[in-house]
């Protein structure tokens, strides 16, 4: 195969062969494989050009790789060895591999366990609003430059001119039309006709149907707590609720799963021949009447239920609310479960006439980026391009964009430590605009006072959307806590284990050896240069002695990378080095220099040498998860140590009985930038024995 970014991923899912179908989301490849086995997930996450790999149940895996997914998506099915994946709605064709829509359907067939309903669920709600994401992202861009015009006086209002109610209708027509885009999406879902499903949804929508409200025989009532008007009109004898459905998104959700039922049952039934005309026809007359009498008005009363509860809790326990929805975003969005609090916040503009949740949903978005940005700046300061090159593309879609899934899936998910980091802004932020709503209310239009901030518009929170909430500073200082918190907190403690850090500065050493025979021309074309900087040493104090030798941290039977059983190290990323199979608890500093690195954990250390040899002990195979029992740490971080200085004891006996490795592995990490390591494996030493030569 090539050399491509597409068929590097191929080969990395286990080959053609492995795939029996491929669709892709907004920022995903998804997988359906024939063993997900196969798989080289550590190869998927270190490829350029992806972001993430992510298993699913079965056989399913997700390749992460941001917006330009769908490019990627067409590259892959248009290689030479994909030809005979299926794309369309065929079969099996015979060599295992099957369609999407196939595959699709057998994955709704297949128990996934006690909450299987659930999965599909929230798969179907989610495929439901991803095709929209764009022009939902894009109205809310002309939203908050209309709303920041109006803010700065640039105009009085959005109906200043019939220019600017024109722009107006620019953003208004995607979601006054949403439920019928919402239909399209959710039959197609179901495998129902797309158009079908739009259609029997624009029924509700047309100036006919609407138009009922003024009829004679209509009667209306006016919704005091939710500021709306109920209509009920006479139809052929027969009482129909009649209510405004723009906006609104659970009507189309519940009509596209009854479409379903119908339009199947009906191509059972009628005769393939005439199915072209007389399903969409019986679907037309069935589900349209059905959707009018008692879908509609039964969505609407559910979506003001609850609207109105949260709300309720809104109102009577602000901290509570403003505090549960940033941290529970975190975790939502991985597993695509923010989708009903999304459509949630649909309803609420419909039905009160503003959304009270975008707002501690903005905080939560704020500390996602906050951590990015953190991330970048560490990426910036260890000279790590790969990470550079993401977190800056993640961050600018999320302070220009309000999209999440870039830093979640590229770094977030990548690095457990930064959720620790996050979620405290997360908490910090919800009690600082907990504290701040309740204290400065918003007024909405129709002067109701809210304890919270609020908005008028379906907003995805950045930087450009600020100007859409009422109370604008108090929801712009929540999330200003919120990212800083963030930021800090990841610069402080970083989001890398030592190892990972370890990996990087590795790759960064190598980066600059690359470098190394340029700097070495130069220095051999300037020899004065070098005598001078000779004599100018005799007047400074003596240079540490150049190191040599490193030697065993602990007592044992010293054996290859290889041979530890941890692919990582093995694949000498960390540089090379050997493993201990311990016989003593004791482990040691194998060189003099200084502690750049103790793990909280115990298990793992970093030494840096005073002529610049970077050391790195690791105490077992992921024995972090112990969370550092067993281990009694002896040092702190930019201690200096000697070498046989003791760093840690450690219980051997409990690492066993937790089942991990208690091979002790150190590597030197700047390998790249020495002449040569040789590690003397096969032998038993003490602490303190030599066990890696270094030549210059």
């Amino acid at each position: 195969m090539a050399d491509s970014l597409e068929s590097q991923i191929i080969t990395a899912i286990g080959g053609p062969d492995n795939v029996r179908s491929l669709t892709h989301c907004a920022t995903r490849l998804r997988f359906e494989l024939v063993d997900a086995s196969k798989v080289d997930q550590n190869s998927l996450e270190h490829m350029k050009g992806v972001l993430g790999a992510v298993p699913q149940s079965g056989d399913r895996f997700q390749v992460v790789i941001g917006g330009g997914v769908a490019t990627v998506y067409e590259n892959i099915m248009h290689l030479p060895e994909m030809a005979k994946i299926g794309a369309g709605s065929g079969s099996d064709d015979g060599d295992g591999h099957k369609s999407n829509a196939d595959v699709k359907a057998e994955a709704r067939s297949k128990a996934r366990g006690k909450v299987a309903w659930m999965d599909s669920f929230f798969e179907y709600l989610a495929d439901s609003f991803r095709p929209i994401l764009g022009v939902l992202l894009g109205a809310s861009i002309i939203i908050a430059l209309v709303n920041l015009l109006i803010s700065l006086n640039v105009i009085p209002n959005d109906e200043a001119s019939a220019g600017w109610v024109f722009v107006k209708a620019i953003w208004k027509g995607v979601f006054y039309f949403l439920p019928i885009m919402v239909a399209y999406n959710a039959a197609k879902k179901l495998k129902v006709d797309p158009w079908l499903g739009g259609s029997i949804m624009a029924i509700l929508m047309t100036p006919q149907f609407t138009g009922l409200m003024d009829a004679k025989t209509t009667t209306c009532v006016e919704n005091a707590a939710l500021g709306t008007k109920s209509c009920t009109a006479n139809i052929f004898g027969l009482p129909m609720a009649l209510s405004d459905y723009s906006g609104n998104v659970f009507v189309p959700l519940l009509m596209a799963a009854v479409l379903a039922l119908v339009y199947h049952g009906l191509k059972k039934i009628i005769p393939e021949s005439v199915q072209l005309v007389f399903v969409p026809f019986f679907s037309m007359i069935i589900v349209g009447t059905l959707t009018a009498f008692i879908i509609g008005p039964l969505g609407v009363w559910v979506g003001n239920g609850l609207g109105v509860g949260l709300a309720w809790l809104n109102t009577h326990a602000p901290f509570i609310f403003a505090i549960m929805i940033p941290l529970l975003y975190p975790f939502l969005v991985p597993l695509g479960l923010h989708w009903p609090l999304n459509a949630l916040m649909l309803m609420n503009i419909q039905t009160l006439g503003y959304d009270f949740i975008q707002g501690p949903m903005g905080v939560w978005n704020f500390a996602c980026f906050g951590a990015t940005a953190g991330v970048l700046f560490l990426a910036i300061r260890d000279k790590d391009k790969d990470m550079r090159q993401t977190a800056f593309g993640a961050l600018a879609a999320g302070l220009l964009g309000g999209v999440s899934e870039p830093s979640l899936y590229g770094i977030h998910l990548r690095y457990k430590l930064i959720y620790k980091r996050m979620l405290v802004g997360c908490g910090l932020g919800g009690v600082v605009i907990a504290v701040l709503g309740w204290l400065f209310p918003s007024v909405t239009a129709a002067g109701q006072t809210v304890h919270g901030v609020t908005t008028t518009a379906f907003a995805f929170t950045s930087l450009l959307t600020i100007p859409v909430f009422d109370q604008m500073w108090v929801y712009a200082v929540s999330i200003a806590v919120s990212f800083l918190t963030s930021f800090v907190l990841i610069i402080t403690f970083d989001y890398r284990t030592p190892e990972q850090k370890a990996e990087v500065l590795a790759r960064a050493a190598a980066d600059r050896k690359e470098a190394a025979p340029a700097v070495e021309a130069k220095e051999a074309a300037a020899p004065a240069a070098v005598a001078t900087a000779t004599k100018t040493e005799t007047a400074a104090p003596a240079v540490a002695v150049s190191t040599t030798v490193v030697n065993a941290p602990v007592a044992g039977h010293v054996i290859a990378l290889d041979e530890t059983g941890d692919p990582v190290f093995a694949s000498r990323a960390l540089g090379e080095g050997v493993g201990i199979q311990p016989t003593a608890s004791e482990v040691v500093a194998p060189v003099s220099g200084v502690l750049q690195t103790v793990a909280e954990t115990g298990h793992a250390f970093g030494i840096k040498t005073d002529d610049g040899v970077e050391v790195l002990v690791h105490v077992g195979i992921d024995t972090v998860k112990m969370n550092g029992e067993g281990f009694a740490v002896k040092v702190k971080a930019n201690d200096r140590v000697n070498a046989g200085d003791p760093l840690v004891s450690v219980d051997f006996a409990k690492v066993k009985e937790a089942g991990y490795s208690t091979t002790t592995l150190m590597t030197v990490l700047n390998t790249a930038v020495l002449a040569s390591v040789t590690p003397k494996t096969g032998i038993d030493v003490k602490a303190g024995d030599e066990v890696i030569d270094i030549q210059r």
